[in-house]
């Protein structure tokens, strides 16, 4: 399998993290370092660690070729880098940890991270640059939209429909036969048991908004 060169967007701590899933796939990616418009004083530091280069603001990418993934966790502002980068028409990546399992019938759209230990079953939809993060999971018959999040250790069981920009808090329980709104957050922790209507805050065991 010929390797790819790839370009991870954020040089914040999922970026970081971003970068460690690309490490972890020698075989096919080829890390050309790092972009970002507004880097804090402590992330080149902290790539350096890596020994990953900073390669400067967004407008490089018009001089490269490499395909690119965004490791940048919130929903909205993924978009709206998405929508920046088209203009330099590259390819944006699917990046999967070799940690994570996928199961079949599974569809995933050009942006999608699968972190380490993330879990995809049967019959799975993952809409653009969605993110599963370190042991999030993916049931049955799950649909989920574009720029989604869905934080670490957070549980979507079966038949559920999340809509786009949708963010899923780290530990949340999404029970089966539920819909999320596009823009809705859930907060860590919750237990959503009923439909959850679009662009609300929804916190709590069961979630209120």
């Amino acid at each position: 399998m010929t390797k790819r060169e790839i370009v991870v967007i954020g040089t914040g701590g999922h970026g970081r993290e971003t970068v460690d899933i690309v490490r972890a796939c020698p075989n096919l990616w080829t890390l050309l370092g790092v972009v970002g418009d507004r880097p804090k004083p402590n992330d080149a530091i902290r790539l350096e660690r890596l020994n990953t280069s900073f390669l400067g603001p967004l407008d490089v990418l018009a001089e490269l070729s490499a395909q690119f993934i965004i490791g940048i966790g919130l929903p909205e502002v993924r978009r709206r880098i998405d929508l920046r980068v088209r203009e330099y028409h590259l390819e944006a990546a699917v990046l999967i940890h070799p940690l994570a399992s996928i199961g079949s019938d599974v569809r995933l759209a050009e942006g999608v991270v699968l972190a380490a230990g993330s879990h995809l079953t049967t019959n799975v939809q993952l809409g653009r640059h969605t993110h599963l993060n370190v042991n999030a999971s993916v049931s049955h018959e799950c649909v989920v939209g574009d720029y989604v999040t869905i934080a670490p250790g957070a549980v979507v069981c079966g038949s559920v429909s999340i809509g786009d920009d949708a963010y899923i808090g780290a530990g949340a329980v999404i029970r089966q036969d539920i819909s999320i709104g596009a823009g809705t957050l859930i907060g860590a922790g919750s237990v959503v048991v009923r439909d959850v209507p679009a662009g609300v805050v929804a916190m709590g065991c069961p979630a209120r908004w």
